[in-house]
């Protein structure tokens, strides 16, 4: 408890943080399928500070208001939902067949299955039950690095940073199983314990909202525990511009930069652009795989290794999600590339192909025409600016475009 109380007024120190009003409840006024009115954020600010050496970040960037403090907002969701995402990307919102999708994070939420449910009442989704049992689909558990229950230390900045990713992930693919992996710490080696922990327990998307923003890194580096073919490891390409992180770097995982997505009235995709904090790059240690390679616009980029990002999607504060968190007691607009990894890993157990490529993120390469390529905005500055700007084919901020059905997953 001490731990909990002493990381949340650090948190909301550095984000300058105060109530505005007594907490009221996360009912909505709204229904799903209104477009929720995004607020007019003036800025934004990291959740996790700078990792330590050895540990990842979470990339969870929050919305704030004119005096630099968090966007929050008493009882509407005030950001993106299932109904905008949904129709923007020309989702269902159900696979049909049994999927799972883990989701690794560090630290604890202890409160985050009350607040699903939470979410779920004020988006209109129905009532998600807890798992009873490994096999039971449709349904939420939580589990530490090693699949069990003895759950780690609390901590406020990764307690958002579970929220979103579990809420995000349920909000796309409302039938999936969703497994929580609670690491120990945010140090690589307990975060690649839950990967590893995940991949054996057969679940088919990983999704990883963390990292260590402008290190490289190689596969034999982590030990390959980001290496699961038949798995779709979603990772976030960092919200510090135009740099690399690992473990997105990899070849092995689906790096997902981020965009600024912009929507009609009726919720329908009007535009998308390159989210200037969106990371992207080309490793120096991690070979390009030849699919990448195999593209035409992929020779003019000009790596010698592997590019960082195959997909983007919404990642941009302005335009990010709706994340109901009780540590806050409010409603907040939450993005970073934290948004875009779990939204494009529930995308891919939407589509339940994962099992039909060695590595998944080979599917946007191969049927390029089930995505919209980006082709405006850049994450720059750059030494060489082709490398950092949006551009017609592949591109490094976005890889080879956002998802338009299910189509190229």
């Amino acid at each position: 408890m001490i731990r909990r109380i002493t990381v949340l007024v650090g948190l909301c120190a550095l984000l300058g943080a105060t109530a505005l009003g007594s907490p009221a409840s996360a009912t909505a006024s709204s229904s799903p399928h209104t477009r929720f009115v995004l607020p007019k954020l003036a800025g934004s600010k990291r959740v996790c500070p700078a990792p330590a050496p050895g540990h990842a970040a979470c990339m969870a960037v929050v919305g704030t208001t004119a005096d630099g403090r968090p966007y929050m907002s008493p009882d509407v969701p005030s950001g993106y939902g299932p109904a905008q995402w949904e129709t923007a990307y020309n989702l269902p919102t159900t696979a049909g067949v049994p999927q799972t999708i883990a989701i690794v994070d560090a630290y604890s939420q202890p409160n985050i299955t009350s607040d699903l449910a939470t979410y779920d009442s004020a988006m209109g989704l129905p009532v998600f039950p807890t798992c009873a049992n490994d096999s039971q689909p449709s349904c939420f558990t939580v589990l530490d690095e090693h699949g069990g229950t003895s759950l780690p230390a609390p901590d406020t900045g990764w307690g958002l940073e579970i929220s979103m990713d579990v809420e995000v992930a349920h909000a796309i693919c409302q039938d999936c199983r969703i497994e929580l992996y609670e690491a120990d710490d945010s140090s690589f080696a307990n975060l690649e314990t839950a990967v590893n922990t995940a991949a054996g327990r057969g679940v088919q998307v990983i999704s990883n909202s963390y990292g260590a923003s402008g290190a490289d890194c190689s596969t034999a580096s982590t030990g390959g525990a980001y290496n699961h073919p038949g798995i779709a490891v979603t990772v976030s390409a960092g919200d510090d511009g135009f740099a690399k992180s690992c473990p997105a770097v990899l070849n092995t995982v689906v790096a997902v930069g981020g965009t600024t997505l912009h929507l009609n009235n009726d919720n329908t995709w009007n535009s998308e652009t390159v989210w200037s904090g969106t990371g992207a790059g080309c490793s120096t240690m991690e070979p390009a795989k030849p699919f990448q390679k195999a593209l035409g616009s992929w020779k003019k980029i000009g790596c010698t290794g592997r590019g960082m990002n195959d997909l983007s999607a919404d990642a941009n504060p302005s335009t990010g999600a709706a994340v109901w968190d009780s540590d806050y007691g409010y409603w907040q607009i939450v993005g970073g590339t934290s948004l875009s990894a779990p939204l494009i890993g529930a995308a891919y157990a939407l589509a339940h192909n994962t099992t039909n490529w060695t590595y998944p993120g080979r599917s946007g390469y191969d049927t390029r025409s089930g995505f919209r390529d980006v082709k405006v905005g850049n994450d720059g500055p750059c030494t060489k600016a082709v490398r950092c700007h949006a551009a017609a084919g592949y591109d490094l901020p976005t890889g080879v475009g956002s998802p338009n059905g299910l189509t190229g997953l």
